[in-house]
């Protein structure tokens, strides 16, 4: 496995759960985020997302690894960046330092199947379908003829970013180790929310 950084810097956020192989745009303001990024993109342009609870300071063990594709200044102090994810990784322990951010020991090793870029023998047809259903009642869009071109692990991935589901259901996707597991637990989900209107509208027969 190519060798990642055991120590990165740590941007903490409640509600976003981000994925290998997909992109992520943010707009950093605050300082001690500011400072991340900046150090980031001087050292390696390597840094991990991970969601933050609502309270508090604690984390999700579960993460992801992103390297940032662009960087912007804007005018107002601001920066724009762009992430691209490419493996997970859990939390063993907090580093302290001095630094304005938190930064963490990780590892990466349960997490090798995100540097694949084909898989064989895993059919994703069901779950597509099921999926183009729960889009459409939810009045999302997306380009499918373009997602087709997308590889195995990033329209797993995708889905499990950009569906209308709860933060928690998004990190359990997050911390499934196989790819066939994610399918399976997505298109679980996704069955709960159509059995879940189909119920309510009274159309279960």
């Amino acid at each position: 496995m190519k060798s990642f950084p055991e120590t990165i810097p740590i941007f903490p956020l409640s509600g976003v759960i981000y994925f290998p192989k997909t992109n992520l745009p943010l707009n950093i303001f605050e300082h001690r985020y500011l400072a991340l990024v900046n150090d980031t993109y001087k050292k390696d342009k390597l840094m991990g997302m991970v969601q933050s609870f609502k309270n508090g300071n604690d984390i999700y063990k579960v993460g992801c690894l992103g390297k940032i594709s662009d960087y912007k200044e804007v005018g107002d102090g601001r920066v724009l960046i762009n992430l691209t994810g490419i493996i997970r990784f859990k939390i063993l322990k907090e580093i302290k330092s001095k630094k304005l951010y938190r930064e963490f020991e990780v590892d990466y090793k349960n997490f090798e199947i995100d540097l694949k870029n084909s898989l064989d023998n895993i059919s994703m047809n069901e779950l597509i379908n099921k999926a183009k259903i729960f889009f459409k009642r939810n009045g999302l869009l997306l380009n499918w003829k373009e997602f087709e071109k997308l590889d195995t692990i990033q329209k797993v991935n995708t889905l499990s970013m950009i569906s209308p589901i709860t933060n928690e259901e998004k990190q359990k996707l997050l911390e499934s180790l196989t790819i066939k597991d994610k399918i399976n637990t997505l298109e679980n989900i996704i069955d709960f929310y159509l059995h879940e209107v189909n119920f309510n509208n009274q159309t279960i027969q």
